[in-house]
């Protein structure tokens, strides 16, 4: 008897597999919580213990690599442990390194250690993120792809200003230099309670031995980038579209604007998480409701006026946590379009390795880009860091649209019309 079209082949029901999408936003907590800390809490630190802002940003660039070229280990995640072993197993190595993070002093000299811990827990957390890819790709129906995509970076950016926000706060206001690593290694930790409410998939690419399995993945892999809809999710992923990078480095330019420790540790901690966590649900939703690409090319126009607006305005506290609070604000709207792109091109199967290779694209502009910003900054100023930020963002912008009309001329693919940045809604 041939199985009912909302059952598996196990006799499951379909619908029994989907999860909510706000299990996302607890689940990938921690890959937030480890970039935050990084960004706000340990630059801070550095920064005000005089070490210059090239540097911080260099260190923060170095965080970026796992992330730029994780797709090289990703088939690991799709063909061997279940989504659920590997983010267990990535949650302890993450949260420990989120701890040895916080445990060295803040001074110039800890940069070299300090730059491989952050190198090995970083690769630590992309098997994190790469579980918690798998099981949204596997658990979300098409229509609801951009409103999963929202709250998963709703998590990303709301673990980013809890790491930055409450590890700053402990920082500043409690003994021990050790203590703000220990209480988020230990928040991230908590996280895997959000396995017991999401449902497993079946191991497609784990049956048929390791060299079976692997070849599998890369077809799987190339059939999506063989796609007019995947390769130009591929290359809106690498370009400078809304990368969000000036985030990164809020906490080194404050004393540009004056703003205080207190200042910086509220605005670019809680209430930038709440703001960008707000920003992708509402981004996500959006994406369900227009063309995806085209969401996430305006979401980027956006963070570019937002850029040039800072930059002339005032240098004020007070502008300062505006423009901080508005640009969470897009960032979280770019995040959620980002996911929702990505996921709308990957399908299922191999959705670790796909999703890696979407992912690790779309990290490399976040970190060139901050390189970009601090050398700016460093010689010219802040103004000129927004500037480049800004300029770059639409050069990519208008590279992609480009790429997107011709490719649309010479490509006849049928149900494919619509997949550059203007049609339906995907």
């Amino acid at each position: 008897m041939m199985p009912h079209p909302n059952m598996t082949t196990n006799g499951t029901s379909a619908a029994s597999r989907k999860s909510h999408p706000i299990v996302f936003l607890f689940l990938i907590l921690p890959f937030g919580i480890m970039s935050g800390y990084l960004t706000v809490t340990v630059a801070y630190l550095l920064s005000s213990a005089g070490v210059s802002t090239e540097k911080v940003a260099t260190l923060i660039a170095i965080s970026f690599i796992p992330h730029t070229w994780k797709f090289l280990w990703a088939p690991i995640a799709d063909t061997t442990l279940s989504r659920k072993t590997w983010y267990m197993l990535a949650v302890v190595a993450s949260s420990a390194g989120i701890f040895a993070t916080g445990a060295l002093p803040a001074m110039e000299s800890s940069i070299p250690v300090l730059t491989a811990i952050v190198l090995v827990s970083n690769v630590a957390v992309t098997f994190l993120a790469m579980a918690v890819e798998s099981l949204m790709a596997h658990s979300t129906p098409e229509e609801e792809k951009g409103r999963a995509s929202g709250w998963f970076q709703a998590g990303n950016l709301g673990g980013s200003g809890l790491g930055g926000g409450a590890g700053l706060w402990i920082a500043g206001h409690l003994p021990g230099a050790w203590l703000p690593g220990a209480v988020l290694g230990v928040v991230s930790l908590l996280c895997c309670l959000g396995l017991m409410f999401v449902h497993e998939p079946e191991a497609a690419h784990r049956s048929e031995g390791a060299w079976r399995n692997m070849t599998g993945v890369v077809k799987d892999l190339w059939h999506v980038a063989r796609t007019r809809r995947g390769y130009l999710g591929l290359m809106i992923c690498f370009l400078p579209i809304g990368s969000g990078a000036a985030a990164n480095l809020w906490s080194t330019i404050a004393g540009d604007w004056h703003a205080s420790a207190d200042t910086v540790a509220m605005i670019n901690g809680a209430m930038s998480g709440l703001v960008a966590a707000a920003g992708c649900i509402i981004g996500g939703y959006a994406c369900d409701r227009m063309d995806r690409k085209f969401a996430y090319g305006l979401y980027g126009v956006l963070m570019a006026l937002c850029a040039v607006a800072m930059a002339f305005a005032p240098r004020t506290p007070t502008m300062y946590v505006w423009f901080v609070m508005a640009y969470a604000f897009i960032s979280g709207l770019t995040y959620a379009g980002f996911s929702a792109v990505v996921l709308e091109a990957i399908g299922q199967g191999a959705a670790a390795t796909k999703y890696s290779m979407f992912a690790s694209l779309s990290n490399m502009p976040i970190a060139y880009m901050t390189v970009v910003e601090g050398w700016a900054h460093t010689r010219w100023g802040g103004s000129a860091m927004l500037y480049s930020e800004a300029a770059i963002g639409l050069a990519g912008l208008l590279a992609f649209m480009g790429l997107a009309s011709i490719s649309k001329r010479t490509v006849k693919a049928p149900g494919l019309a619509a997949d550059g940045l203007a049609g339906d809604a995907g």
